[in-house]
């Protein structure tokens, strides 16, 4: 089993930097999964301007950082959405990453880790009704981080003990509901 965590911003100087490297860091710790770090920075992605949308492009993306995209997107069974929050909503760079896309994103599981002013709550919950499109699935329980309290004056992130303790309990869940998703469909395949 494959989780990808999904680090969302782009900007310079990016809280979503040092918060994926911490997400990374416990997930890499556990025996049950592996996980990849995808930093949507790094896959410079274009806009969404494909005459085809994605939901019926079939994979057949036209530029070639979608397709090295899509297939990195493709290979996870599961999702870590590292999100800020920006003007109380989701960042327009990791929406319009995840517009680019469909088939990949179908039915898989996505916890959200969010970090803005009031933790980035906010986006959160409009990444519930994006993901809700393509039938994924996604954890009530989130990790939420507050930029005034968890990060110090130099942007480093530095997360309470209870933040750590909700980190592990989203990636037990991430995992067992993704090892449920995954049974059904070999079962479901092995009926037909």
């Amino acid at each position: 089993m494959k989780i990808g965590i999904v680090v969302g911003s782009i900007r310079d100087r990016r809280r979503g930097e040092p918060v994926g490297e911490w997400v990374g860091a416990i997930a890499s710790q556990r025996t049950d999964a592996s996980f990849e770090m995808l930093d949507v920075r790094d896959f410079d992605l274009p806009m969404l301007t494909a005459p085809i949308g994605p939901a019926v492009a079939n994979r057949e993306y036209e530029s070639e950082t979608v397709r090295r995209w899509s297939a990195a997107i493709d290979a996870c069974d599961g999702f870590v959405f590292v999100t800020p929050e920006y003007n109380h909503g989701v960042p327009g760079a990791f929406k319009n990453a995840f517009d680019l896309l469909a088939p990949e994103w179908q039915h898989k599981t996505v916890g959200f880790v969010s970090y803005g002013s009031v933790g980035g709550v906010r986006a959160v919950e409009q990444w519930r009704q994006i993901v809700g499109t393509f039938q994924m699935q996604d954890l009530v329980d989130n990790v939420t981080i507050r930029n005034v309290t968890e990060f110090d004056e130099q942007w480093e992130l530095v997360p309470s003990e209870s933040r750590d303790l909700a980190l592990h309990k989203l990636l037990d869940n991430l995992v067992t509901t993704t090892r449920i998703r995954l049974l059904g469909e070999a079962a479901l395949n092995a009926a037909n």
